[in-house]
């Protein structure tokens, strides 16, 4: 079995769409200067209303990647 070592950072994504989108956003940005991501964790979850729906959501995640 082999061993690894992670680290995680925090981030927040958001989107107009949804909570889901937000997430993707967040890990797309991510990936253009992490390497080898390996998970993500859901720490929180908001949104923006406007005229009484949702505007905007915002997702924090911790995302874990493996140290070369």
């Amino acid at each position: 079995m082999s061993h690894h070592t992670y680290k995680h950072v925090e981030l927040t994504g958001t989107s107009e769409v949804s909570s889901d989108e937000a997430v993707k956003s967040a890990l797309a940005k991510a990936s253009q200067s992490l390497k080898h991501m390996r998970w993500f964790e859901v720490t929180d979850t908001r949104g923006h209303i406007e005229d009484g729906q949702v505007a905007h959501w915002q997702v924090t995640l911790k995302v874990g990647f493996t140290l070369e």
